[in-house]
């Protein structure tokens, strides 16, 4: 371990320092594919008894009315987490009928990329906005694309964490700035290592060769129906992924706040040839919201983002900009398809310990170009062949092996599980960065290679082992009676985002295109304010 990590692991083994940590906050959003009982995805609406996908906190849509989302609330205790996470799967199982959640990060079978449905979320001028949004990335980056589904886990610091923490150049500093400074580094070190979760975690080695529409490929054939990379670990992280050169020049290094904004600002105000050509309205109908880089900034796709909790009407970007950085959303997690809900609690016990130690360890500024591209470099490397035997990869210019470094990183957030587990009693923390040292020693224990081991072996195609798993992961929620008063609570909050969505309905009839432009200038009013 350095020196630094371990005189601030010493600091904050402090009883009164500990306590801070204990208040850390971890939430989780999955989203998964509705399918019907043949493994097709789902052309039906959104379940009405579920409530409205535009007003409802926990079960909405992302991208396509067949891919769900359900988002927790924020928790101190992990056991309440995947938990709550527990019981919207029940709830949801419960007004499904026959169809059912797909538990891979790849998607189950489409139908022609015309007759995937776009989400829908009612005639408000909100919903609207909504749902033309999701046109414009179906033409900018077609709809089979948009069906690929994740884990979202979102992680903040008690905020009088950040003194304690603060070096000797940020003393002066208001407590915004220094906790927007301090959140960037841990993304800084967070881009550094990444690629240690797509080899613990990634477990999309595969896919069905329906998912790439004929698009030219360099994967191998399994059998008719299954494509693969034989070492890969998350090829939903690959460049099969999104990739656009609208895009390419939008990654930024992370080195303060201010310039993430700007280059996010710039994307979302700037046009772009290639989009300008689609417009805006074609045949009186919206396709897309402007023909900007990125229409909203949330279209920026990248495997972490800074956050702050907009307020009602106001732009994502101008809440960070303003109020600086809350908390990080962690965005490059795999479904993990052994798992009910689609993430077990080993990983979130050590998504906290890695997410610690990127918070703990040095984060030097990138420099331009150079170390920063090397990390993505890395990233990339890893989700198409992390497994490979030998694998090299670059640290601060230096080549290392793979899986030298993943000890090396282990070792650390080992360290950081340990004050955990002091934190929190038990060894839930050490016991998590045991399992993962495991898969650093002997590959085939990863969840890429179990995936792939399993369609070699019983030589059943992609498409029948998601089936077959998310078959036996909804007798097991069907089986499960709803606790009736989460019950009654789930219900509740469905009609209460159903009469939400209706007043919406009857309040936000004005011009759609002045409530487009109102919407944006929201965001441009930042640079007067």
């Amino acid at each position: 371990m350095s020196e630094l990590l371990d005189s601030r692991l010493a600091l904050l083994d402090q009883p009164a320092h500990r306590a801070l940590l204990a208040k850390s906050l971890h939430g989780i959003e999955r989203e998964s594919l509705r399918v019907d009982a043949q493994g097709d995805l789902a052309l039906t609406p959104h379940p009405r008894a579920l409530g409205a996908a535009l007003t409802h906190p926990s079960i909405t849509t992302d991208y396509s009315e067949s891919l769900m989302e359900f988002i927790t609330g924020t928790h101190t205790d992990h056991g309440a987490l995947l938990g709550e996470l527990t019981s919207i799967h029940r709830f949801v199982y419960s007004k499904l009928g026959d169809e059912l959640l797909w538990n891979q990060s790849m998607p189950a079978q489409l139908p022609p990329e015309a007759e995937i449905p776009i989400g829908w979320y009612g005639s408000s001028n909100t919903g609207m906005l909504k749902h033309v949004y999701r046109r414009g990335l179906a033409y900018r980056y077609g709809k089979a694309m948009q069906c690929i589904a994740g884990i979202h886990y979102n992680f903040s610091f008690d905020e009088a964490l950040w003194p304690l923490l603060a070096d000797p150049d940020q003393q002066q500093m208001s407590a915004q700035d220094l906790q927007s400074a301090k959140y960037v580094a841990l993304i800084r070190n967070f881009n550094r290592y990444s690629w240690l979760l797509m080899y613990l975690f990634g477990a999309s080695p595969a896919l069905s060769r329906n998912f790439l529409q004929g698009r030219p490929h360099q994967l191998e054939q399994l059998d008719d129906d299954t494509l693969y990379l034989p070492y890969a670990t998350s090829l939903r992280m690959s460049d099969l992924g999104y990739q656009n050169k609208a895009q390419a020049g939008l990654k930024p290094c992370y080195n303060d706040l201010e310039t993430y904004v700007q280059k996010l600002y710039d994307a979302v105000s700037q046009p772009w040839p290639e989009y300008e050509k689609y417009g805006t309205i074609r045949d009186g109908e919206w396709i897309q919201l402007n023909t900007n880089i990125l229409q909203i900034e949330n279209e920026y796709y990248s495997s972490i983002r800074p956050k702050r909790v907009a307020r009602r009407g106001e732009r994502p970007l101008r809440a960070l900009a303003t109020r600086g950085v809350q908390y990080i959303e962690v965005r490059c997690l795999d479904i993990d398809p052994f798992s009910p809900v689609g993430v077990g609690d080993q990983t979130s016990y050590f998504l906290d310990a890695f997410l610690l130690y990127c918070t703990l360890e040095d984060s030097p500024p990138f420099a331009e170009g150079g170390h920063c591209s090397s990390s993505s470099n890395n990233f990339l490397k890893v989700v198409k062949e992390g497994r490979r035997p030998g694998l090299e990869l670059k640290n601060e210019g230096a080549t290392v092996s793979l899986q030298s470094w993943g000890e090396q990183l282990l070792a650390g957030i080992a360290a950081c599980a340990e004050l955990l587990d002091r934190v929190h009693g038990g060894t839930r923390h050490r016991d998590a960065v045991t399992e993962q040292q495991a898969k650093m020693a002997d590959p085939e224990l990863t969840p890429s290679a179990k995936v792939l081991k399993t369609l070699k072996d019983t030589g059943t195609s992609f498409q029948q082992f998601s089936l077959d798993l998310s078959l036996v992961h909804a007798e097991n929620f069907r089986a499960q009676a709803p606790v009736p008063a989460q019950d009654e609570a789930f219900r509740e909050l469905a009609v209460l985002s159903l009469a939400e969505q209706h007043e919406l309905e009857q309040t936000e009839m004005g011009d759609f295109g002045a409530f487009v432009a109102a919407y944006q200038a929201g965001l441009l009013g930042r640079i007067s304010s």
